[in-house]
C-alpha cells in the first residue's frame, strides 16, 4: 500500500492519503491450501467489500490474487507497479545429504502450478549426485515470514516465493536472510512460468466514484495495464481459479514483447505457445534452420582452467565450455564455491550434471536481460563481480561491453558441404551464432532474409550490416516454423 501512497501523493500533491489495512479470507486460511476451498479471490474479497460498503475510496490488491471476472467487471483500476516476475526457490542446507541417502527432499508450496512446473525442473536443475534428486511436495501458508522461519526450523527443505515479495519486502527480511543462509535459485521464466500478472499491484474504485476514478487515471502505468490485461485475457483461455497448473508471463525483447503461457489446461493437456510473433510472409519460402544441425557447425578446442577465479559470480555462456575431459574437472572445482549462472535451461542442466550449484539463467534472452533482475535487493549483483566464461572469439565481444572474461574454449568451424548445398537453396536462413553465419556468408542468395534468436546473436548480425527478423527466442521460432503454411520447406 506504500507504493500506491508514493504514487498518489507525487501525481497530486498535499492529498492527504490514509492506509485502511484489512485482512483476507486467504490470510485466515493459513493452514488449508486454497484449491481445495470452494470460491474464488480469497485474498481480495474482504477488501473489496471494505470498498463497497464505502469505508474506503480505492482498494489495493495483488493483481495475480484477483479473478479475471472480477478484473474484466464493472469497477474501475488502475495497475499501478510491477516487481520481478520470476519466482525463487529457497533451500536450506543439509539438502544434498538427504539426497545422497536416497531420501526426498521436501518442497513447501500450495500452488498446482509451481507443482506441475518448478519441482520437475528442480529435479533436473539441482547438482545431480550419485542418486537422483527426489523431491515430494508439501503445503505450506502463511506470510513470506512465516515461511521463511518455517523452512529455517527444518520443516521443508525447500520453498518457492514469488521474487516481487522478497524484492519488496527485503528491508523486513534482509536480516533473516542473512541469518539463515538460504540458498537461492531463481526459476527462469520459459521453464517455469510465473502466475498471470504476477508481482503487480492494482487499486479499485467503485464505477460510480468519479474522482477516484479521475484518481485511477494519473497513477495508472499504461504499459503495465497493457501487459495486464493480455496476461489474464490469456489465461481465460486455459482456464482459472487456485488450481491452474499453467502460468503466463510477459517476454520484453528487441523493442518488441511477446506473451508466453505454458503448462497444463484445465483440461489436462499440456501446452506452450508464444503470442504476437513476428509473422513474416515467407509462404513458399525455403527455410533452412540451423537448429536443426547445431552440432555440426564446430569442433572444439580446449583450454585449461586458470589457478583462480577471483570474481565471486561466474556467468557460463555456453554448456560446451566445462565439457573437455582433461580440463573440464579443474573448471568444475573453480565453480564449487562461486555464484554460477547459465545462458539458458540447456546449459544449467549440464552444469547441474557436473554438480554444480546453478542460481539461474538468463532463459537463452543475452547476458545483458540479466542486469535489472541482478540488480534487485534479493541478489544484490554488479555487473563488476561477474566473470563472463566463453569462447575465444567471443572473449573480444564482451570485453568490448566492460565485461570480464576467461576463455575455456575455441571453436574450430567445420564446412559440410550438405549444409552448404541447403543453405544456397535458402530463400530464408535461422542463424543461432554470428559464427555460423561467416562460415557460409558466401553460400547465401543475394536476397537471402536472415533470421535469429534475440540477444547475442541478434546483436552481432545488426553490427555485421544485416537485418535480420528476430524472435524472442529459439524456442519460439520452432513454435512459428510448426505453425506456419505447410508450404514453407524446412531446410
Amino acid at each position: 500500500m506504500e507504493i500506491v501512497r508514493r504514487k498518489i501523493e507525487t501525481v497530486m500533491p498535499g492529498l492527504k492519503v490514509e492506509l485502511v489495512p484489512r485482512t483476507s479470507r486467504g490470510d485466515q486460511l493459513k493452514d488449508i491450501p486454497l484449491h481445495t476451498v470452494e470460491g474464488t479471490d480469497f485474498f481480495t474479497r474482504e477488501i473489496i467489500e471494505t470498498l463497497e460498503r464505502g469505508e474506503a475510496d480505492l482498494a489495493v490488491h495483488s493483481l495475480k490474487d484477483m479473478s479475471s471476472a472480477h478484473f474484466f467487471g464493472d469497477h474501475h483500476f488502475a495497475v499501478v507497479d510491477r516487481e520481478d516476475t520470476h519466482d525463487i526457490a529457497l533451500l536450506r542446507s543439509g539438502w544434498e545429504e538427504k539426497v545422497s541417502r536416497g531420501e526426498p527432499i521436501t518442497i513447501g508450496t500450495c500452488s498446482p502450478r509451481r507443482e506441475e512446473m518448478a519441482l520437475d525442473f528442480l529435479q533436473k536443475a539441482l547438482p545431480q549426485q550419485s542418486l537422483p534428486v527426489q523431491i515430494k511436495s508439501k503445503p505450506i501458508r502463511g506470510n513470506v515470514e512465516t515461511r521463511l522461519r518455517k523452512l529455517h526450523l527444518g520443516e521443508y527443505d525447500g520453498t518457492i516465493l514469488a521474487a516481487a515479495g522478497l524484492n519488496r519486502l527485503w528491508p523486513e527480511i534482509e536480516e533473516a536472510m542473512k541469518q539463515y543462509g538460504f540458498i537461492r535459485i531463481v526459476l527462469p521464466l520459459l521453464d517455469c512460468v510465473p502466475a498471470p500478472c504476477q508481482g503487480a499491484i492494482v487499486v479499485e474504485a467503485l464505477p460510480n466514484a468519479d474522482n477516484a476514478s479521475g484518481l485511477l487515471e494519473a497513477i495508472n502505468d499504461e504499459q503495465i495495464w497493457e501487459d495486464a490485461v493480455r496476461e489474464k485475457m490469456t489465461g481465460l483461455r486455459y482456464g482459472q481459479g487456485c488450481l491452474q497448473r499453467f502460468g503466463v508471463t510477459t517476454i520484453y525483447y528487441n523493442g518488441e514483447k511477446t506473451t508466453y503461457a505454458a503448462g497444463r489446461d484445465e483440461s489436462g493437456m499440456t501446452f506452450s505457445h508464444f503470442s504476437k510473433l513476428p509473422d513474416p510472409d515467407w509462404k513458399g519460402k525455403t527455410i533452412f534452420s540451423s537448429t536443426d544441425h547445431m552440432r555440426s557447425f564446430y569442433d572444439y578446442s580446449f583450454f585449461p582452467a586458470p589457478d583462480l577465479i577471483k570474481e565471486p559470480v561466474v556467468y557460463v555462456a555456453n554448456y560446451k565450455s566445462l565439457s573437455d575431459p582433461r580440463h573440464g574437472e579443474d573448471w568444475v572445482n573453480l565453480l564449487s564455491h562461486k555464484r554460477v549462472w547459465a545462458a539458458g535451461s540447456k546449459t544449467w542442466f549440464e552444469l547441474a550434471g557436473k554438480g554444480i550449484q546453478v542460481e539461474g539463467c538468463a532463459d537463452a534472452l543475452g547476458l545483458e536481460s540479466l542486469i535489472p533482475l541482478w540488480e534487485k535487493p534479493v541478489l544484490q549483483i554488479k555487473k563488476e563481480e561477474v566473470l563472463v566464461l566463453t569462447h575465444a572469439k567471443a572473449a573480444g565481444h564482451w570485453m568490448e561491453k566492460g565485461w570480464k572474461t576467461a576463455i575455456t574454449h575455441q571453436l574450430i568451424p567445420r564446412y559440410v558441404p550438405e549444409i552448404a548445398q541447403a543453405i544456397r537453396e535458402a530463400d530464408v536462413v535461422f542463424w543461432t551464432s554470428k559464427g555460423q553465419y561467416e562460415i557460409y556468408q558466401r553460400e547465401l542468395k543475394p536476397d537471402v532474409i536472415h533470421a535469429c534468436p534475440f540477444g547475442e546473436t541478434a546483436q552481432q548480425l545488426k553490427q555485421a550490416g544485416l537485418a535480420p527478423v528476430v524472435f524472442p527466442t529459439i524456442k519460439s521460432f520452432i513454435q512459428w516454423r510448426r505453425s506456419s503454411s505447410p508450404s514453407v520447406n524446412a531446410g
